[in-house]
């Protein structure tokens, strides 16, 4: 049992919680959940011994083992699959401590320190790490990769794998499925049911929360306050103790109205059985849940638009990719009320078909017929990157619409809780949550009649994340979409497209249906594998021709060597450009670059920085693609 005892922490001048107590059980599995800044990392690090209380006590079990998510990795030669393994301390110190008994040639140390190996699982630990790098989206060509290879969405992974990996009774993660894609979040959901110990975990992901926890802490007022059950009982009760209060009655049925509304207007339409009964019953949850957010900082709409032809694009016989073709013969047909939300594995072409809609990549092939008025809103995580960091939230909105009257840019800037000066700081002293906020405001502004969108949820708190699919459902433009978040898709999309294995076709099914048949994937790997591993060369049915082994082989390095060839490139190009960000990061920990008097130097070295994290993202992106065709 963990207990705190009328526990208050401050951050700074910032009082985070204040005299509150909470008891979690052994085994207990709870989500934290707050704004942005509420104090759940901080409350993390408490419970860690990391920062000291202002006041009161945490008690926890004698000889607990704790594992958390770090949230820096260094980089390193060291292999991914050597890095996830050094978690487990306990086996790297048996491992040391064995090979020093052979050097001492210490047989009774030997025999006792392989007892205690197999006491501790050591000799599968090879095989585990390989499965949590697998099922976190890792080909087997990139386990042996150095750390340093790796962007910092793939180190999180890394990070995540390594909690994982260390034995632990108390597992505390932050925002584990940032960075991850549907497929690697319904498998960590899957392992973290397994998962015998006590869990807290830091998530904006309602359905991944709804599926795993059974308890919610939530930050309210500078206080802890536990709701029993998972997501969707906290917002029932929530919005239960809410309505109690008068002020919130008029308001939360005019929340409720709009959404009623909404599902009129989608049950009009509803032409797709399956997808539509998935959906409805998706929304009619909401009128339920709506009034929990009630008190959040985020309203924000998309405009009306002006524009909205009928058709806004046509796709024809698209290759897409970089040396090779990743996904051929796309055909597809835009319309104004398009909205498709993009199903596949990690690395099988989805954000590259966005970037190719958008115009921001090259097609290899095929035809893309585009409308006259057609305008695009292409939001992406490099977008976030793009920021111009010495400009100001007012600056950017101002760019982007100068007609707009000083009040009006405030005003809108106040439904993404940007407020008061904070409107006038620069963007380099802004989080990640909020420097993706801003990104998002300023697509919405740009009024597109086809919005594409790539993890929007990544960095944005649970509250940004509702409002958020509360615009998209207002929104009268055509939708694409790719998404780990299975309740954003569920309320935004009518229709679902998948790639698999180099084809891109409509999903008949909803969500549901995909978890499904993810997991007969995940099956059928493993049959595949264990038959496989259970084969011997002297099988009959397996004997082949030692001339036509050896034809295979040779044509399978010729249609390789083009790939093989791109791969080094990519390499090359990837550690040059690590190698200038490390520099570039050594002469920005220099605090007298932030004098006034070398202003213009801190400005072209952030905006350097921010052009070589875009075209690391990019070339990382190739660099995985060009692994994913070799394997």
């Amino acid at each position: 049992m963990i207990s705190l005892n009328n526990i208050s922490l401050m951050r700074g001048n910032q009082l985070l919680i204040a005299d509150s107590s909470l008891t979690l059980s052994g085994g207990q599995r709870t989500g934290i959940i707050g704004r942005n800044g509420a104090g759940k990392t901080s409350l993390f690090k408490a419970l860690e011994g990391e920062i000291p209380l202002e006041q009161g006590a945490i008690e926890l079990p004698n000889g607990l083992r704790t594992s958390t998510m770090s949230q820096e990795t260094p980089g390193s030669q060291r292999s991914a699959l050597e890095f996830v393994i050094d978690a487990d301390t306990a086996y790297r110190n048996l491992e040391r401590a064995l090979q020093q008994a052979e050097v001492d040639d210490d047989h009774a140390a030997m025999a006792r320190l392989h007892s205690e190996l197999d006491n501790i699982e050591g000799y599968s630990i090879r095989h585990r790490a390989e499965q949590l790098l697998s099922g976190l989206g890792f080909s087997t060509d990139l386990f042996d990769q150095p750390v340093s290879r790796f962007s910092g969405g793939w180190r999180v992974r890394l990070n995540l794998a390594a909690a994982l990996m260390c034995p632990s009774d108390l597992l505390m993660l932050d925002e584990p499925t940032n960075h991850l894609d549907l497929e690697a979040t319904v498998w960590l959901e899957q392992w973290l049911q397994r998962y015998p110990g006590t869990l807290l975990i830091i998530s904006h992901d309602r359905s991944f929360l709804d599926t795993v926890i059974e308890q919610v802490v939530s930050f309210e007022g500078n206080r802890l306050v536990a709701y029993t059950g998972n997501y969707s009982a906290f917002e029932k009760l929530k919005a239960e103790r809410l309505a109690l209060q008068q002020a919130m009655y008029e308001k939360q049925q005019r929340r409720r109205a709009e959404i009623e509304n909404f599902v009129r207007r989608f049950r009009a339409k509803a032409s797709k059985a399956t997808q539509a009964q998935s959906r409805l019953k998706e929304l009619d949850r909401m009128q339920d849940i709506a009034p929990a957010h009630i008190d959040s900082p985020f309203s924000f709409r998309f405009a009306d638009l002006d524009q909205l032809p009928d058709f806004l694009m046509q796709v024809e016989q698209l290759s897409i990719g970089f040396a090779e073709p990743l996904v051929e013969r796309i055909n597809l047909s835009i319309r104004a009320d398009t909205r498709i939300g993009l199903l596949g594995f990690n690395g099988s072409g989805k954000s590259t078909l966005l970037r190719v809609l958008s115009e921001q990549h090259s097609p290899l092939a095929g035809e893309i017929t585009r409308a006259k008025k057609l305008k695009v809103g292409y939001y992406a995580q490099h977008q976030v990157d793009e920021l111009n960091q010495q400009s100001t939230p007012f600056e950017l909105i101002q760019q982007l619409d100068p007609k707009a009257s000083a009040q009006e840019i405030r005003n809108y800037l106040g439904g993404f809780d940007f407020r008061g000066e904070r409107i006038n700081e620069q963007i380099s002293v802004f989080s990640g949550g909020e420097k993706a906020r801003l990104a998002l405001a300023r697509v919405v502004r740009s009024q597109p009649n086809l919005l594409l969108m790539d993890e929007p949820t990544n960095h944005l708190d649970l509250d940004m994340v509702h409002a958020l699919t509360v615009a998209l459902q207002h929104y009268s433009g055509a939708l694409i979409i790719v998404s780990h978040d299975r309740h954003l898709l569920g309320n935004t999309v009518d229709a679902f497209y998948s790639i698999h294995k180099g084809v891109f076709a409509e999903f008949k099914g909803d969500l549901k249906d995909y978890e499904k048949w993810l997991g007969k994937q995940e099956s059928t790997g493993h049959r595949l594998e264990a038959r496989t591993a259970t084969m011997q060369p002297g099988d009959a049915s397996q004997k082949l021709d030692k001339k036509q082994l050896r034809q295979e082989a040779a044509a399978k390095r010729e249609r390789e060597a083009p790939l093989r060839k791109r791969e080094k490139q990519l390499e090359r190009k990837i550690d040059d450009l690590n190698s200038e960000l490390r520099s570039l990061e050594t002469q920005l920990s220099d605090s007298t670059l932030y004098d006034d008097s070398n202003k213009k130097q801190l400005t072209d070295l952030l905006q350097r920085q921010g052009e070589l994290k875009i075209q690391l993202a990019d070339l990382e992106e190739a660099w995985m693609e060009v692994l994913e065709q070799l394997q």
